[in-house]
């Protein structure tokens, strides 16, 4: 009975995502009725040839940006509260995200020192992904040494929490020296963005992501063993510290690469595992992997296509929707079930 239950919540999903995907594609300055998005998409008649460049360059990337980013995060979220046994545990809780702004803030902030001004020229968009995908990866094999080097899960925890705040503190001094254009350019990237990539720098973020998402089948099992604890998942023959790296590197990676590409999206990944435990009131990663990727997928194309400001030539920052609009659902969510999921 619990599997036609679930059964009936992933249909139900997956209608729900399909339908915002689409209102998200209809959302924006340019109004474009539905029956003209359906024929571009599918090969029929359209009444203006430029709402196809509309439609093919600009809103089904940012559609399928927002589907990617919503759902990798909150993938990542779920594993990062799993293992460290804490639901206050999200996908920057390693300073991933903190390690992708401090390669942005060197490019932007500190370019009049390392000549990152040469770069931005040179690579134009790319960039930005590049020099965050850096500072990311150098957070991240610290974090992995790190995690070789320790015992104590939760010391990982806080070990990542202390380079956040160490790229914290660079980043403070480099904005403390800068001007107030690099500055400004720096803040708009920290808002978050779903809609500058191409499609060339989506299908890279594709890639990554489906090695990602492939890689959680493969810690199902320990994922589960772990919500009793470490030493129920060794009585089970579980190796703690591969499954640990694993978890680590799958979330380093696709926090990584979503932050380089997107900026630093809030919420997304603490909130969602918990709304997706309370829908399907089950403990078991084999259906919270799938059900907390779809429903982040799905927050995020609403959230973004609030910000979108339908009929305005306006867009506020997708990092203030997701926040305004989800910590208050969180809360009510916890508050009416009075008891935090782990």
């Amino acid at each position: 009975m619990k599997e036609k239950n679930h059964t009936n919540h992933f249909l139900l999903l997956s209608v729900i995502l399909i339908v915002f995907f689409f209102i998200n594609i209809r959302f924006g300055s340019v109004p474009i009725p539905f029956k003209d998005i359906f024929n571009i998409l599918f090969g029929g008649d359209i009444s203006k040839d430029s709402w196809e460049t509309i439609i093919i360059n600009f809103r089904v990337p940012k559609a399928i940006t927002a589907i990617l980013v919503g759902s990798g995060l909150s993938v990542c979220g779920l594993l990062m509260q799993t293992l460290f046994r804490n639901p206050l545990a999200g996908p920057f809780v390693l300073g991933i995200s903190s390690g992708a702004s401090l390669g942005v803030a060197i490019l932007i902030l500190g370019s009049s020192i390392f000549g990152g001004a040469l770069l931005t020229n040179s690579l134009s968009n790319l960039s930005l992904p590049i020099a965050a995908s850096f500072g990311a990866f150098l957070v991240l094999s610290s974090v992995i040494l790190a995690a070789n080097k320790v015992r104590n899960t939760m010391s990982i925890l806080i070990i990542g929490l202390m380079f956040g705040s160490l790229t914290s503190a660079v980043i403070s001094v480099l904005a403390y020296f800068s001007e107030a254009a690099q500055i400004q350019q720096y803040l708009f990237w920290s808002f978050g963005s779903l809609g500058n990539l191409s499609w060339n720098e989506l299908i890279v973020l594709s890639c990554i992501y489906c090695v990602g998402i492939v890689g959680t089948i493969f810690v199902i099992k320990p994922l589960n063993s772990l919500l009793l604890g470490e030493s129920y998942a060794k009585s089970l023959g579980i190796n703690i510290k591969k499954s640990r790296n694993i978890i680590l590197l799958i979330t380093s990676l696709l926090t990584g690469v979503i932050t380089a590409f997107s900026g630093p999206i809030a919420f997304v990944g603490l909130a969602v595992p918990h709304i997706t435990k309370i829908i399907f009131s089950s403990s078991n990663h084999k259906i919270l992997l799938p059900a907390t990727a779809i429903i982040g997928a799905i927050i995020l194309l609403i959230c973004d296509s609030i910000a979108q400001l339908p009929t305005s030539d306006f867009i506020l920052p997708i990092n203030a929707i997701t926040s305004f609009f989800g910590a208050p659902v969180v809360i009510w969510l916890l508050v009416r079930k009075k008891k935090l999921y782990v």
